[in-house]
Formats: structure tokens, C-alpha cells, sequence
């Protein structure tokens, strides 16, 4: 597993570079002392986990995850407890109030260990795919999410209406940005406006014009372009 230590106190790093030596299972490959330098190094070094402050000059650690495309696992580190509520809102592994005791370090890496072997990995290069999580945020609120609950995108004008849970949050971005990040082999373009997770999908039925129209579990329907229907059908088929 391999991580980046993004903290504005190079003692702090310095520490938890010394504490992480007790467990081979985390390679340390980079430390950032701001969210700036943590983002270029999360961009060029594609690490599995962020041993991440939160408080630092500049861009705090929520910020910073705001700002990535497709965040790794996160262990947050910090010496205030004010922030653990909204940490684990966004699905955090971990929180770690410093200073940090090796056995508080150990349960985290246990955590770890468990969440990587679920996951199994993927090769950076590829696309988004189910076993992957993202930051979603809308406003005040924030989620890391995995995308195998997101069922549905839709598209609201320069925004895209994202569905998971009983959640509807919105995120500034174009619904073709999205579509090229994504696997297209787990989601399914269906219209200009849409895109579905293909796990979801629990039913199919013929539409006007030669379209068709889904209904996913949970009971949102999609109508899927007469454009996009053949391709689906395929998709779907044996």
C-alpha cells in the first residue's frame, strides 16, 4: 500500500514515517507540507492512501480532497477532535489525534489492510470502476462514495445530479467530463442527460421511438435514447 503524508509539520511526518516502520505493509512515497504540493504529488505518484492533516496553511485536508478527481483512502491526522464528525461524513477510514500512539497506528492499519483486500486493487491506468470511491461535494456537506452505490448521474445544466442512498447532492462538472472517467463496462451512457450504473438495473421495457426505459433498484426509471437502445441491449445480453 502506498502512501503520502500530507502534514504542515515536518516533525509530525518525520514521526509517523518512524511509527509506519513497524508496519511493512504501508510504503511511504512522498510527503506534502500543504494541500498545493499534496495535490501535483497525489496527481504524479497515484497513491493508495493519505495519511492527511487537516489544519494547514492554505487549502485545509477537506479542501484537498474536494479538489481530486478520484480520492485514495484516507487516515486523517490531526490534534483536534472538533473535525472527527464531518471526517467519518465522508467516510474516512480513520482519524488520528496526534500525538499518535503506535497502537491507536496499528487499528488504523489494520483498517486498512482489510478495506485493500475488499477492494483488490486497480491498475492505475484504467477507468473508474465499481471498486473505486469519489469525493462528492455539495455545499457544506461532503461524501466519499463508492461508486458501486452511485446508480444514476443525471445531468442538470452545468451541473450533474448525483444518486446514492437517499442523497442527491450536485457537482459542478459536465456529464461527457464524467463519461470519460468512468468504466463502461460498470456504467452506461443511456441520453444526453443521463448515465447508469449498470448493476442497478432491475428492469427493462420497450419505449417511444424505439428507446427503452430502465428502472433501477430502488425504483428510479431512465429512458435510454433510441440512439443508445441497441448498444444497451447488447450490453445486457448473454
Amino acid at each position: 500500500m502506498r502512501a503520502l503524508i500530507v502534514d504542515d509539520e515536518r516533525l509530525a511526518r518525520k514521526e509517523l514515517i518512524k511509527l509506519l516502520e513497524d508496519h511493512p505493509s504501508i510504503e511511504v512515497v512522498g510527503e506534502a507540507m500543504n494541500a498545493d504540493e499534496a495535490e501535483q504529488m497525489v496527481n504524479e505518484l497515484n497513491p493508495d492512501l493519505l495519511f492527511l492533516d487537516i489544519q494547514m496553511p492554505g487549502r485545509t485536508g477537506f479542501q484537498l480532497l474536494e479538489s481530486l478527481d478520484s480520492a485514495p483512502l484516507v487516515v486523517f491526522t490531526t490534534a483536534y477532535d472538533e473535525f472527527a464528525l464531518k471526517a467519518f461524513e465522508v467516510n474516512a477510514l480513520d482519524y488520528l489525534l496526534k500525538p499518535i500512539h503506535p497502537e491507536r497506528l496499528a487499528e488504523a492499519v489494520q483498517k486498512i489492510n482489510e478495506k485493500e483486500k475488499s477492494k483488490g486493487g486497480r491498475p492505475k491506468d484504467k477507468k473508474l470502476g465499481l471498486e473505486d470511491q469519489v469525493f462528492v461535494k455539495d455545499g457544506d456537506r461532503c461524501w466519499f462514495v463508492s461508486l458501486t452505490n452511485i446508480r444514476l448521474f443525471e445531468s442538470d445544466g452545468n451541473y450533474i445530479k448525483v444518486y446514492f442512498d437517499n442523497n442527491r447532492p450536485m457537482i459542478h462538472k459536465s456529464l461527457n467530463a464524467l463519461d470519460e472517467k468512468l468504466d463502461e463496462r460498470a456504467f452506461f451512457r443511456a441520453s444526453r442527460k443521463h448515465i447508469i450504473n449498470l448493476s442497478w438495473v432491475e428492469g427493462i421495457e420497450p419505449w417511444f421511438n424505439g428507446g427503452l426505459m430502465v428502472k433501477l433498484k430502488g425504483g428510479d426509471k431512465v429512458e435510454v435514447s433510441r440512439r443508445q437502445a441497441a448498444k444497451f441491449k447488447d450490453m445486457m445480453s448473454l
